[in-house]
């Protein structure tokens, strides 16, 4: 199959290395010093430096020409950069199928990633999200890794699932793109929540505590907006969850043991390099759990540290004094 994945960063990047294994694919870059780079050293240096590029690999700063003629295209920007991507993707006329791994509610819309796609290409209907537990430079390398494939259009789901499907990249169709969506951007969240607790050297019984917690979390707004509590327990719901979590390797984590630190939310985005999703996803869920009325305390403690100068000590507390519910409600 032929196909174009958009955007050079490390998920992107990994994408393209693993897809390049089976299928002709061609990486875009905006960043055409970046691509240039890539292409002269077979890196990239930036995001992925310990992960040589496959010769096959074809690299391109030019979208017209990354897109002519392709199979499936897969957006793997952040959240922030899908809407403009989409509607350059609608001016060169490209009606290929189209997947996303986008993670994360729009800022200002709070909108989900599939819903920014329907305001873009409301006839497209082969579209889908790819989401689940896994870190770029482990798929880069080749080491195994499961996710899932959603979309509303199951038959389309399905069958794109097949044709990417390898031994080191499985992949599962799932027709629950809002529980999907919804599990690959809250985890993030609750992710900076953990590190601050491991921060703090809460140790591991309150860090099982955390997650159950925060998948409970998650569930609840999923539901709320249309998805299947089933989801929360699989590949893009507790699988993702607990990678994020408790992996060394992700940056929302790193948010947090930065915050129990002491550093400003400033200068550890700046340390970071990279998009910690999280962060703007923070707000833009508690919002839309606020709306929905849904109970999300450890979003709204998130919150109060990345946007209100609350200190971790004072969140902790607040949250450990609240008076606990019965877990699975009224017997």
């Amino acid at each position: 199959m032929k196909m174009t994945v958009i955007g050079a960063g490390a998920w992107g990047t990994a994408l393209a290395i693993a897809f390049s294994r089976q299928h002709e694919v061609t990486l875009w870059g905006r960043d055409a010093a970046q691509m240039v780079d890539m292409q002269a050293n077979r890196l990239n240096r930036r995001y992925l430096p310990d992960c040589p590029l496959p010769d096959k690999l074809h690299l391109s700063a030019d979208l017209s020409e990354a897109v002519l003629g392709v199979e499936l295209v897969l957006v793997v920007t952040p959240i922030a950069g899908l809407r403009p991507t989409l509607q350059e993707l609608a001016r060169l006329k490209v009606d290929a199928p189209l997947l996303w791994a986008c993670k994360g509610f729009e800022a200002g819309s709070s909108l989900l990633p599939h819903q920014v796609v329907a305001e873009e290409f409301p006839r497209l209907k082969t579209v889908g999200v790819l989401s689940g537990p896994s870190f770029a430079k482990e798929v880069a390398l080749g080491l195994p890794a499961a996710v899932s494939l959603a979309s509303e259009n199951y038959a389309f789901a399905r069958d794109f699932a097949r044709e990417l499907h390898s031994p080191l990249l499985r992949i599962y169709a799932n027709d629950d793109l809002v529980g999907v969506e919804v599990g690959g951007a809250v985890k993030n969240v609750m992710a900076i929540a953990t590190g601050v607790a491991d921060g703090l050297g809460f140790g591991m019984n309150a860090r099982a505590a955390l997650i159950t917690r925060g998948l409970a979390e998650i569930t609840r707004l999923a539901v709320a907006l249309g998805g299947s509590q089933q989801s929360m327990q699989g590949l893009s719901g507790v699988g993702d969850l607990i990678l994020t979590c408790t992996g060394a390797l992700s940056r929302n984590r790193q948010v947090g043991l930065k915050l129990a630190e002491g550093k400003s939310l400033a200068a550890i985005l700046t340390e970071l390099g990279h998009v910690a999703e999280g962060v703007p996803t923070a707000r833009e869920v508690l919002k839309m759990a606020e709306r929905l009325e849904v109970d999300m305390p450890i979003t709204a403690a998130v919150c109060e540290l990345l946007y209100h100068q609350a200190t971790p000590h004072s969140v902790v507390e607040s949250l450990l004094g609240r008076t606990p519910k019965p877990e699975f409600g009224q017997p």
